[in-house]
């Protein structure tokens, strides 16, 4: 069957995500500081998932809401 929707030599090969969880953790603090290359930020679009940056966005800030939250119950 040449010519086939199917052929595997006609089907572009997708881009493998290399992203680790460290290289979002990275991200995301620098993207809550608000300090980022742009380079940097490009680099990570390819790599990292949108469910990681979520997971990790979401993880960071109740750490942060959760250690004022101690700090304010130490300080009173």
């Amino acid at each position: 069957m040449t010519g086939s929707r199917h052929d595997p030599a006609r089907v572009p090969a997708a881009a493998p995500r290399a992203g680790s969880w460290w290289r979002t953790v990275r991200a995301v603090a620098w993207s809550l500081l608000g300090i980022r290359k742009g380079s940097e930020y490009q680099q990570d679009t390819e790599r990292i998932g949108p469910l990681h940056i979520i997971v990790v966005g979401l993880v960071a800030i109740v750490l942060i809401v959760g250690g004022l939250i101690a700090l304010v119950n130490w300080v009173v």
